[in-house]
């Protein structure tokens, strides 16, 4: 078990079902996966950039990525179908967890004047985050890099509302960057 798994069963999951008054514990909003992708629109230009954002996405995730293809042709980016246009990682149980703790503890205090993040939720409570690059995560080797990635991460629960899916992830220690006059 990770650690975050552990800290969801002993007291996000008691702290949610206080805060919400749920009666039934399969009601308490969980973390169902962690989905992380990176579109590399450069890939048409550059074959090689499609294999580098695949091998750092693996050693980031510690899981083999899916080469994501165009749907359809378009002109004005000299992007034909079924062309490489990204890749993707779809994380669950323990990964999930373990990806989560590093990126909470380790990747985000790396930011420079990090602030915290901003609170994207779909309305559902689901979470989305951006990255500039890839080379915050301790995994990547920094005189390797070949071409700087930014990177998407969807954190997808099974809240009901935006309120719950924040409460669910500041429970794990998710750092939202605050209002104005809560600081």
């Amino acid at each position: 078990m990770s650690r975050l798994s552990d800290h969801y069963r002993d007291s996000v999951a008691p702290q949610l079902k206080e805060k919400f008054s749920f009666e039934n514990p399969n009601e308490l909003p969980r973390l169902t996966k962690i989905v992380v992708s990176m579109g590399v629109g450069k890939a048409v230009e550059n074959k090689s950039r499609i294999d580098a954002a695949v091998k750092d996405l693996a050693m980031i995730t510690g899981q083999k990525p899916v080469v994501r293809k165009s749907t359809k042709s378009v002109s004005g980016f000299r992007l034909r179908e079924d062309m490489p246009v990204g890749c993707m990682v779809t994380l669950r149980n323990a990964r999930m967890f373990e990806f989560m703790d590093r990126l909470i503890s380790v990747v985000l205090p790396r930011i420079r004047d990090f602030q915290g993040v901003k609170a994207n939720f779909d309305g559902r409570g689901n979470f989305s985050l951006g990255l500039t690059e890839q080379s915050l995560f301790p995994e990547i080797d920094l005189d390797r890099v070949e071409f700087q990635q930014g990177m998407n991460i969807t954190f997808v629960n099974t809240a009901r509302s935006d309120e719950e899916g924040r409460a669910l992830l500041d429970a794990f220690g998710m750092p939202f960057k605050r209002p104005r006059g809560e600081e």
